[in-house]
């Protein structure tokens, strides 16, 4: 019997690319494959993304695009996934006549039903509920061979002033620990070696379960399982960087020496309206206590630009602070209205042509003290985790440093999921090249 085949488009997101992953495990049991030609496709899926604008038109334009195949082929199923799916739920039926499916984040483990309904009844299938309790869970088609990501809880009770998740992905709901020690012993024994821990505020994991399990006993548990090397996590909240918290990564020999710990701004007035719950001072206190207990500690973050009422000293605050705390990697997006949220109906908005200027000041910034950072790194020897072979250069091969820093070196096929000791030869603002160092084994 000939498989059907599956085409999904992922937009935003680590979690999305996680939940694609999770419904073509879903999908795969009930007899598709993935295809990466949409033209050939007996499903096509897009998993969108709402965080921003441009993420959610782009999802809508490639759901027109798509949506023209279904003339010569009346039988294609058309779906969409994600945040905007749940934000819109039946509305999204109206601006797309060929959808027959429309699911929210927290209804995938639901999709093979949903496809079944859509062949008995030839109707449209909308699920945009919130379901009772821990989320479910499911078989994931992974693609990569080497890492893995393990999502451990659903949604987000924080509510920043800018942010759609609490709309789009519910209140807080975290897995039991149980399932999710059994899924990472699951894929050491497959051979993976490095896991990733997904959640909107992966560090309040354990907040809303009787276990008596905090994020810091959850990452203990996981750091006892043999064969699994490097344990990351993200996207963690400020406010839920714990004492015990900062002593567990320093203690546990698997948590890597980096951290993804959003800033958002570097202005405490900024920090205030858009909610976030913490002043830069606290924010100061959790980088120095890190870098005091863990040695190369290496921080990535997240900047907002032009959120409303933003001053010029404002932004200028923020530029001081990515040169104090010197990350080693910063994510900067112009701030975007969104529905649904309190900032979208704030006044004073920031003129779109300031937000550019600003953008292209802290863009010669970052990559300035992103390439110093990495040339600093010249002529040291990192352990790196290969992945696979470069998509720069497939004669190459790229793996990871424990702090994040992407390598690409010469290789072989039999090296992937080993770590090797990899001499830095050379540095740019995004990326090192090296050296393999042979073992003396070899």
């Amino acid at each position: 019997m000939t498989a059907k085949r599956l085409y999904i488009k992922t937009f935003g997101c680590q979690m999305n690319v996680h939940d694609s992953e999770r419904i073509s495990g879903l999908l795969r049991n009930e007899g598709y494959r993935l295809t990466e030609k949409p033209e050939e496709a007996d499903m096509i899926i897009v998993n969108t993304c709402s965080i921003r604008e441009k993420s959610e038109q782009k999802g809508y334009s490639d759901l027109g695009r798509f949506a023209m195949l279904k003339h010569d082929r009346p039988g294609l199923i058309l779906g969409m996934a994600g945040c905007v799916a749940q934000q819109e739920g039946e509305k999204v039926l109206k601006r797309h006549k060929g959808l027959d499916l429309v699911f929210g984040s927290s209804n995938i483990a639901n999709v093979p039903q949903m496809v079944q309904t859509i062949a008995l009844k030839s109707q449209p299938v909308v699920m945009v509920h919130e379901p009772a309790g821990p989320p479910k869970t499911t078989p994931a088609d992974r693609k990569d061979r080497v890492r893995a990501w393990v999502s451990i809880m659903e949604g987000c009770d924080r509510h920043c002033a800018f942010c759609v998740v609490p709309t789009t992905r519910g209140r807080e709901r975290s897995r039991p620990s149980a399932e999710i020690v059994q899924e990472v012993t699951h894929l050491a024994e497959a051979g993976y070696k490095e896991i990733t821990l997904l959640g909107q505020t992966v560090n309040s994991y354990g907040k809303n379960r009787d276990e008596g399990v905090d994020f810091a006993d959850l990452l203990a548990m996981l750091n006892a399982i043999h064969g699994i090397e490097r344990i990351r996590f993200e996207s963690p909240h400020p406010c839920d960087m714990t004492p015990k918290l900062i002593e567990t990564m320093a203690d546990l020999s698997k948590v890597c020496e980096y951290l993804h710990l959003p800033l958002q701004s570097g202005s405490d007035a900024v920090l205030e309206r858009m909610g976030r719950g913490y002043t830069m001072d606290q924010y100061r206190r959790i980088v120095a206590r890190l870098r005091q207990l863990v040695p190369g500690m290496a921080f990535s973050t997240d900047i907002i630009i032009g959120f409303p009422g933003e001053a010029e000293d404002d932004f200028q605050k923020t530029l001081d602070a990515v040169s104090e705390f010197e990350f080693d990697n910063v994510f900067y997006f112009n701030y975007s209205r969104r529905p649904n949220t309190p900032a979208n109906r704030f006044e004073d908005q920031v003129p779109e042509a300031i937000k550019e200027v600003r953008f292209e000041r802290l863009s010669i910034l970052e990559k300035r003290l992103a390439r110093k950072k990495n040339q600093a790194l010249i002529d040291t020897v990192l352990e790196v985790l290969v992945e696979g072979r470069s998509k720069r250069d497939r004669a190459n091969f790229t793996g990871r440093t424990r702090s994040n820093k992407l390598v690409h070196f010469g290789g072989a096929d039999d090296e992937i999921g080993r770590l090797l000791n990899v001499r830095i030869a050379s540095a740019g603002s995004t990326y090192l090249e090296g050296i393999p160092i042979p073992s003396r084994s070899q």
